[in-house]
């Protein structure tokens, strides 16, 4: 078990990329394809249904506990003569246990859907479409509104302009005064920066902030006006194409709530909540931590048209061992090989561990890698990650305090 340094403790690829000034890729993308095989860009489609068969089973066995744990732990209690008190005791523990490996098997579904989106699952895109449609539907995602959004992306992965997803906002959007200008109350106004209101901030987001994005684009592009959501077919997200299959999207999910209604009036509101909504509530934290500090980390850049390109956006993101063995098996490698995701999304997810290792020879330093601890790292990006400059083709984040964790050479050039 980690000390608790270590939990608090920046990992030594952090701290590397932390004190090295940041230089532009050199590598190409041919290079890049070059180093990997044909054969691991192959879809199965007996392996995209075995793994949706496998999720599906492991949510419904999960389901099946949860149904009956109340009556093992009256049991248990009873065998044992426990007092009710120590019985309460055990019971809010196991419901506290179940609620986050109940989310982790959602979560396991919302990663399906999204592989689903990318096409990754077969050769043939009506199983793609199927299973990523039930998948997300049960999550109440809109599987093609949020496909067309999230291929958006992948095409313009950390571009101030183009991103859809995790876009910086800029010293302007706070109203702070110019950086030569903007003292220390300038920032605390803009930013309060006690470590319990961040901690709430992060809880609201982890509990809320999928919801918010799709509902109305919380941390999603600024160029769309107030009121941009994934549910309207007229929604600017989407073009004329695409909103014959946002309406099927929305379809679907005014099912799963009539569904849910329905198990409400049979079952009962308790049961509901405890069985379907308080997991729920725990894939969006799941989610939303491994997805944030993918994208939002302080020695990592952003990029204005000037300087952008897809391969840089796609080398913007850092691999975690996010949850260990469990993110692999969860959240199909979402966590542990994401650069690979998003320089080649055909790739099938259990494909991507070996095109990971194929290619960081090939990126050497610009592959970006952090072991730090996952809520360390999600409270650091939090607190370090509050905005950009207004000005500038390569940009990074700056914290509460207008400083940088990480500057371009040419700006250590100039400082000397």
């Amino acid at each position: 078990m980690p000390s608790k340094s270590r939990f608090f403790a920046n990992s030594p690829e952090f701290l590397d990329r932390k004190y090295s000034p940041y230089v532009t890729p050199d590598v190409t993308l041919s290079e890049l394809y070059a180093a990997v095989p044909r054969h691991l860009f192959r879809k199965s489609t007996t392996w995209g249904v075995y793994y949706a068969m496998r999720d599906a089973t492991l949510v419904f066995l999960m389901y099946q506990l949860g149904c009956r744990l109340d009556t093992w732990l009256e049991w248990l209690s009873e065998s044992l003569h426990v007092s009710p008190a120590l019985g309460n005791v055990i019971r809010w523990v196991s419901w506290s246990a179940y609620w986050p490996l109940q989310g982790l098997s959602f979560a396991g579904l919302w990663t399906l859907a999204h592989e689903a989106g990318h096409g990754t699952l077969s050769d043939f895109s009506w199983v793609n479409h199927m299973i990523g449609f039930f998948a997300h539907t049960f999550l109440f995602v809109p599987y093609f509104a949020f496909r067309a959004t999230h291929s958006t992306h992948h095409k313009k992965a950390a571009s101030i302009e183009g991103d859809e997803n995790y876009v910086p906002r800029t010293r302007s959007q706070f109203n702070l005064p110019p950086a030569d200008a903007a003292g220390i109350r300038d920032y605390h106004a803009a930013f309060e920066d006690s470590p319990l209101y961040c901690l709430i901030e992060i809880l609201v987001m982890q509990l809320a902030g999928l919801p918010a994005y799709l509902i109305i684009n919380v941390r999603g592009s600024h160029k769309y006006p107030l009121g941009t959501n994934h549910f309207s077919p007229f929604s600017p997200l989407f073009k004329p194409r695409d909103r014959f299959t946002v309406l099927v999207s929305d379809v679907g999910l005014a099912l799963m709530a009539f569904l849910c209604y329905t198990f409400i009036t049979r079952n009962g509101l308790t049961a509901f909540i405890r069985l379907y909504f308080v997991p729920y509530l725990w894939v969006n934290c799941w989610i939303l931590t491994v997805t944030y500090v993918q994208h939002t980390d302080p020695t990592v850049p952003h990029y204005r048209k000037g300087e952008w390109t897809f391969l840089r956006g796609a080398l913007s993101t850092v691999d975690r061992p996010a949850l260990g063995w469990m993110g692999r098996f969860f959240l199909k490698n979402l966590g542990h090989d994401h650069v690979t995701h998003h320089l080649f999304s055909s790739v099938p997810f259990y494909n991507q561990p070996q095109v990971t290792k194929l290619i960081k020879p090939v990126l050497k330093q610009h592959y970006n890698y952090d072991s730090t601890n996952l809520m360390w790292a999600l409270y650091r990006s939090f607190t370090e990650c509050r905005f950009i400059e207004d000005e500038g083709d390569i940009v990074f984040f700056k914290d509460s305090a207008g400083n940088s964790t990480r500057l371009l050479c040419t700006e250590i050039s100039m400082d000397t």
